[in-house]
C-alpha cells in the first residue's frame, strides 16, 4: 500500500470516527442558527443558503456521519443565520400573516371544469399578488385557491387583504362569481426551509378559516396597530376555532362608508 493511499485512508477514518463527528455535532449545538439545518424541511427553499446545502447533502460521502460534511452545513447554518438577524429571514422577529381562500372554490371547480377553473385561478393571482405587492408584502406559499404572505406591520397586511377583497369581488368566471375570505395576524412564527411555521401560523390559518365570504377577520394584536380611522371594525368575538388560545378575540374589518 503506498503512502497516498494510507494517508488518505487514516483521513476518511478521522472524518467519520463516531468521537470527532460528535465534537462537529456539539460545535453545531453551540453555533447561532438552527443546528439541524441541512435536513430536507430546512433545505427546500429558494434562498442560497438553502440551494448550498442541498448541494452539499447531495456530496455527503455515504450514510455514514461526517465530520467534514457537518463542518460544511455548520457554517451555512451561520450563514442563514446571519441573514435571518440582518432582515433577510424571519426568525424571531414579529411580523403580520394574511392568509386568504376563496369560499366554495371545490363546488366551483367540480362544475366549471379545468378550463373555466385555471381562468379563476390565474385572475385571482393577479388580484391578490398585486395587492401584496402593493403594500410591501411578501407572498409566502400559494395555497391552491389562496395564499399566505407577510408584512412588516399589520397595516399593510388589512391594506392588502381589503384590496383583494375589491379585486376578487370584481371577477366573474363562467357565472360564477367569487367571494374571498381573509385573516390578519400579529405573531413570531418560525422560519424553516423557505417557509414559515408554528402556533401564530395556526392561529393566522383558523383566523382565515372562520371568515365568512368576502369578510376579514383581524385578530387583537394585530388590529391594536391598525389605523382603524377609515375603517369600520366590528365588536370582538372569541375565537371559537380548535387549537386556538381562548382569550384570542377577533373582530370583523371593512373600508366604511
Amino acid at each position: 500500500m503506498t503512502a497516498l493511499r494510507r494517508a488518505r485512508l487514516t483521513a476518511l477514518g478521522i472524518n467519520t470516527h463516531p468521537s470527532v463527528v460528535a465534537v462537529v455535532e456539539r460545535l453545531r449545538r453551540r453555533l447561532p442558527g438552527d443546528e439541524r439545518f441541512g435536513d430536507p424541511l430546512s433545505t427546500a427553499g429558494r434562498a442560497p443558503t438553502q440551494v448550498v446545502a442541498r448541494e452539499v447533502e447531495a456530496l455527503r460521502p455515504g450514510p455514514q456521519p461526517s465530520a467534514i460534511h457537518e463542518l460544511g452545513l455548520g457554517a451555512l447554518q451561520v450563514w442563514q443565520a446571519l441573514s435571518e438577524s440582518a432582515g433577510r429571514g424571519r426568525g424571531d422577529q414579529p411580523v403580520a400573516l394574511l392568509l386568504t381562500d376563496l369560499v366554495r372554490f371545490s363546488s366551483f371547480a367540480l362544475k366549471a371544469g379545468d378550463t373555466a377553473t385555471l381562468e379563476l385561478l390565474r385572475d385571482a393571482g393577479v388580484v391578490l399578488e398585486g395587492a401584496v405587492r402593493d403594500h410591501r408584502g411578501t407572498i409566502v406559499k400559494r395555497l391552491g385557491d389562496g395564499l399566505m404572505a407577510t408584512f412588516s406591520h399589520p397595516q399593510h397586511a388589512v391594506d392588502a387583504a381589503l384590496q383583494g377583497l375589491d379585486g376578487i369581488a370584481a371577477l366573474e368566471v363562467d357565472g360564477y362569481d367569487p367571494k374571498m375570505r381573509a385573516g390578519v395576524h400579529w405573531g413570531r412564527p418560525r422560519s424553516l426551509g423557505g417557509d414559515l411555521f408554528g402556533v401564530d401560523v395556526n392561529i393566522a390559518a383558523r383566523v382565515g378559516e372562520a371568515a365568512g365570504a368576502q369578510e376579514l377577520l383581524v385578530t387583537e394584536p394585530a388590529l391594536a396597530l391598525v389605523d382603524t380611522t377609515q375603517l369600520d371594525v366590528g365588536r370582538g368575538k372569541r375565537l371559537k376555532a380548535e387549537g386556538a388560545p381562548r382569550e384570542l378575540r377577533v373582530h370583523r374589518v371593512r373600508r366604511a362608508g
